[in-house]
């Protein structure tokens, strides 16, 4: 039975590897996709173009101006004399926010009294308007607190950043890629494996060889992990050579929820398989069930922050449990019992979709 299993793994890597069209889609957009996500989906906001509209001519609005142009976060692009220009620039999005410092701004601080600015943001982009109010707003209340007579406030908040000290986006994305990207292929892989025998006509010779049903499953099974898991290892070493993300934890540990995810990964691409019957029908099984994984699994958005019935439908998504692992072995030397937690989902998951997919396989073959 092993040899039969091993002679048709050989037969499907021999595959995958002969086709130039197969080995560039197992190489390259891994690499590309590392490289775009890691430079361009980034939870930093800098150089947000700001409008201006300073209505006072005193040298403490002067000053509060310069802070803001100094600031990395923000870049004076229009300075409107008036709120229709304000609100025209806003309307076009050809600035995100428009500071508006009125008349008595100056004459108010000099006097000692409350002063207020004005700050209008284009919340059309929700997520970069609370980082520009809170970009803002800082420094709004250190240049306040130099204006003040008292330069020691009554309270103080100090504040340490634990695992991502540098708040670097790319220590965040990078450790999910690896559990993002390695299921799209090990999926990718695996569905395609009984969609390529029918459309190439020797889906029909399996039939009559000596494979049972489980031989073959476990034959279409071991390539796609065996790929996803090259795929995985090749955004961790970019990550960690390339990019410079720090690994504290456990290589062993990373290694075993690599392998039990990928049996889950695989599982959904086989049963996605058996019931396409063009490779087109299968490509597009995949990314009908990866698009809602992703977006259920907290790569980007916290899964805490979603509805109660969302929240729980999301555990029966391996890629959650995967990003909790991955995440927690890169930055913080997450111990072998937290992880367990998260592992134990995802072996769960991987026996179902593969005994679905050794059922459907079954059908599928008669």
């Amino acid at each position: 039975m092993w040899r039969r299993i091993l002679a048709l793994v050989l037969k499907e890597l021999a595959s995958l590897w002969k086709d130039p069209k197969s080995r560039a889609v197992l190489l390259a957009p891994p690499l590309v996709q590392v490289v775009i996500f890691a430079y361009a989906a980034t939870f930093e906001v800098q150089n947000v173009p700001l409008a201006v509209w300073n209505e006072d001519n005193g040298a403490i609005s002067a000053e509060l101006v310069r802070r803001f142009a100094a600031s990395p976060a923000f870049r004076v692009a229009a300075v409107p004399d008036h709120p229709a220009a304000a609100a025209a620039l806003l309307d076009a999005k050809d600035v995100a926010a428009v500071l508006h410092v009125p008349q008595d701004f100056s004459a108010r601080v000099l006097a000692g009294r409350a002063a207020s600015v004005q700050l209008l943001l284009d919340a059309r982009r929700s997520n970069t308007a609370l980082l520009v109010n809170g970009y803002a707003a800082t420094i709004v209340q250190g240049f306040a607190l130099e204006q003040q007579s008292v330069h020691v406030p009554p309270l103080a908040l100090e504040v340490r950043d634990w695992f991502n000290p540098a708040l670097d986006p790319q220590w965040f994305i990078l450790p999910g890629l690896v559990a993002v990207l390695s299921l799209i292929i090990s999926m990718l892989v695996s569905s395609l494996s009984l969609a390529r025998e029918r459309e190439l006509g020797t889906f029909e010779q399996l039939l009559v060889t000596p494979l049972r049903p489980l031989e073959i499953m476990l034959g279409k099974a071991v390539p796609a992990a065996i790929v996803g898991l090259l795929e995985a290892h090749i955004v961790i070493v970019a990550a960690l050579l390339w990019f410079r993300v720090p690994f504290v934890g456990s290589v062993w540990l990373l290694e075993a929820a690599l392998l039990v995810y990928m049996l889950a990964g695989v599982g959904v691409g086989l049963a996605i398989s058996s019931f396409a019957r063009t490779q087109q029908q299968a490509i597009l099984g995949v990314f009908v069930y990866a698009s809602p994984a992703i977006v259920l699994s907290g790569f980007a958005a916290p899964v805490e922050n979603m509805p109660v019935a969302v929240e729980w439908l999301s555990r029966l998504d391996p890629v959650r449990w995967m990003l909790v692992v991955s995440r927690g072995v890169f930055l913080q030397d997450m111990p072998a019992a937290v992880a367990l937690q998260a592992i134990w989902p995802m072996a769960a998951i991987a026996v179902v979709l593969l005994a679905v997919a050794t059922v459907s396989v079954r059908r599928a073959l008669g």
